[in-house]
């Protein structure tokens, strides 16, 4: 059993420590099953969000239309998006849908970041794009059962 690690990043068992080695951006797409823990070798199956939930959004990295979204919104801050991010689903990358509880996969021609911080970024813009636009499935429901 190892050590338990501390904010500093040491093992409290031998006070030995170091940086947490940088994981591979693109592990889920060069891997498509993604299992990482025992736990999901045992199981046969990625378990999904298992991203940092401290990880708040860096702002520098906002996209334009996100910066726009936020503004004419009135926002101060990402709120409802800080906890998405760009997922992936059988080895395509994808953002996780609540609304419709399913993944909505990215474009295959869409050129991915080299780092996590702006590929949430455009998980973030992409999912508003995607909610927001006439093909979203919501849209047919609410023209079915709409009271109003």
């Amino acid at each position: 059993m190892s050590g338990v690690r501390t904010m500093a990043g040491k093992s409290s068992k031998n006070g030995k420590g170091g940086k947490k080695p940088k994981s591979d951006v693109d592990k889920f797409l060069k891997d498509a099953a993604g299992l990482d823990t025992a736990r999901e070798k045992q199981i046969g199956q990625h378990i999904g969000y298992r991203y940092d939930v401290n990880l708040l959004p860096d702002y520098a990295r906002l996209t334009p239309y996100l910066k726009d979204y936020m503004e004419f919104m009135g926002w101060d801050d990402l709120n409802w998006l800080e906890d998405v991010h760009m997922g992936y689903e059988a080895g395509k990358p994808a953002i996780f849908d609540r609304n419709i509880n399913g993944w909505v996969r990215i474009p295959k021609e869409m050129k991915l970041p080299d780092n996590q911080q702006d590929r949430d970024m455009l998980a973030r813009e992409l999912l508003v794009r995607f909610q927001t636009s006439p093909n979203h499935p919501l849209r047919e429901l609410n023209k079915a059962y709409r009271k109003f």
